[in-house]
């Protein structure tokens, strides 16, 4: 499996408060962000930069994600909020993407709070 190189986008400056509220307005219905927290329909999202896509035991991945060649890191993460479906087609992640650049970096500031 290829490695796939980081973006090259900027991560807005974000509100880790502002991210909470969106994450619980349009993640948790599907994902938890605590340590040792439940698979839902999506995977467990705690720690998530640094972990290779696709590979967090107890998640039935698509073949997309686990041969995405991905690592995720922010700048990974925030092109994927765009469009999940664009940046690993096939991807099991029914979520049409977070179009404001400002609730990106809100989302994931949020997520450097459970790393």
């Amino acid at each position: 499996m290829a490695v796939r190189e980081e973006p090259e986008v900027e991560v807005p400056e974000g509100n880790a408060k502002k991210g909470a509220k969106i994450f619980k307005a349009k993640c948790a219905q599907c994902h938890t962000i605590d340590k040792g927290g439940n698979t839902k329909q999506g995977p467990n999202l705690f720690g998530l930069f640094g972990r290779p896509a696709g590979t967090l035991a107890g998640f039935e991945y698509s073949s997309a994600n686990k041969e995405s060649g991905i690592t995720w890191s922010e700048k990974h993460l925030l092109v994927y909020l765009k469009n999940p479906k664009a940046y690993i087609p096939g991807t099991k992640m029914v979520f049409a993407g977070l179009k404001k650049e400002k609730e990106q970096g809100d989302l994931i500031a949020y997520f450097r709070d459970f790393q």
